[in-house]
């Protein structure tokens, strides 16, 4: 059976994250630099093999003392440990247009299996005649279980960070043309 290669388009792709602070809000973060690939049975996503990589050092969350924070030791240490991973290991379709997406995700030295929740936005072609596909990929992890483990409390008392992690990713792919044999 033929394959499919589809590479993340940067461009029109975005992957997000949403962690508790203070107990009563949300600080959002994204990473601006990361790359992925699926490949496909034809055309079919059903059963694609999906492998991402974030670049740590491009964490931004809108403030640069807490990127900071977060690239050393207490959170990413992104020196020794500079990509976030994930491999597939299933895309089972539940859905008209909606999938779980099965892999494991690695941090740091940590790889755990995740379970991830996709929505399948459809297929078109652009200005340029590629054909692109669109998901949005929702998902919760526990921090602490990636070894991300600081923790800190106010002198109130105050938790400063919750463990659960939400990751949204807004991706769009891109199909690779086919060589042609000279």
């Amino acid at each position: 059976m033929a394959t499919t290669k589809w590479a993340i388009d940067p461009t029109h792709s975005e992957v997000q994250f949403k962690i508790k602070h203070l107990v009563i809000s949300t600080v959002t973060g994204s990473f601006k630099s990361f790359s992925g690939e699926a490949i496909t049975e034809n055309d079919s996503f059903e059963h694609a093999q999906v492998n991402f990589s974030l670049d740590v050092q491009s964490i931004d969350t809108n403030q640069e003392q807490r990127d900071e924070h977060l690239r050393n030791n207490d959170f990413f240490d992104a020196a020794t440990y500079p990509s976030i991973t994930f491999a597939s290991t299933g895309l089972t379709k539940t859905g008209d247009d909606t999938y779980k997406l099965t892999g494991n995700l690695t941090v740091k030295d940590v790889t755990k299996p995740v379970t991830l929740d996709v929505e399948y936005g459809g297929t078109a072609t652009d200005f340029y005649g590629n054909e692109k596909a669109g998901f949005e990929v929702t998902g919760k992890i526990n921090r602490k279980e990636f070894g991300l483990t600081f923790h800190a409390v106010t002198e109130a008392g105050s938790i400063v960070l919750g463990d659960d992690v939400k990751l949204f990713a807004n991706v769009q792919f891109v199909k690779e043309k086919a060589e042609v044999a000279a």
